[in-house]
C-alpha cells in the first residue's frame, strides 16, 4: 500500500508517537502543543489551535496581513477558535515536508508569543514588595 502523506511527513521528521497508518487525520504532540495534520483534496494540510473564542480575533487580525507577506502560514477562525494553518501538495517530497513542517512551527511559536504576551499583559504581576506607611 502506497504510504499518504501523513505517513511519510511522521516518518521524514522522526515523529516518535504511533500514528495509524494510512489515515487521513492525525494529531500530533508536538513541544506540549495539538497539530492536526489531515490529507484532502490532493493537499497536507497541518494547524494548530491558538485561542477558543471571538475575543482576541481583531488583535490577531491586525497581525495577519504582515506574516502573510513573511510565511506561508495563514490565521483564520473557524468552530470557535482562532488557529493557524499551513498547507502543501500531499504528493511534496520529503524534504519539502519536513520544510513545510519546521516553517509552519516556527509560525505557531511566532503566534503563540502574540498570544501568551497579551494574556500577561491582561493580568497584571503583584510586586512582592509592599510598602507600608
Amino acid at each position: 500500500m502506497a504510504r499518504n502523506a501523513i505517513d511519510r511527513l511522521v516518518a521524514a521528521i522522526g515523529y516518535p508517537d504511533r500514528v495509524a497508518e494510512g489515515s487521513s487525520l492525525a494529531m500530533l504532540r508536538v513541544d506540549g502543543f495539538e497539530v492536526s495534520a489531515s490529507v484532502a483534496g490532493g493537499r497536507l494540510v497541518l494547524s494548530q489551535r491558538l485561542t477558543a473564542g471571538t475575543d482576541r480575533l481583531p488583535e490577531l487580525a491586525g497581525y495577519a496581513a504582515g506574516r502573510m507577506l513573511r510565511e506561508e502560514a495563514v490565521l483564520a477562525f473557524g468552530d470557535g477558535a482562532a488557529f493557524v494553518w499551513q498547507d502543501a501538495s500531499s504528493e511534496s517530497d520529503d524534504r519539502a515536508l519536513v520544510r513545510l513542517f519546521e516553517s509552519f512551527m516556527d509560525s505557531c511559536d511566532w503566534w503563540r508569543a502574540r498570544v501568551e504576551r497579551r494574556q500577561e499583559e491582561a493580568s497584571p504581576q503583584l510586586s512582592d514588595m509592599v510598602i507600608l506607611p
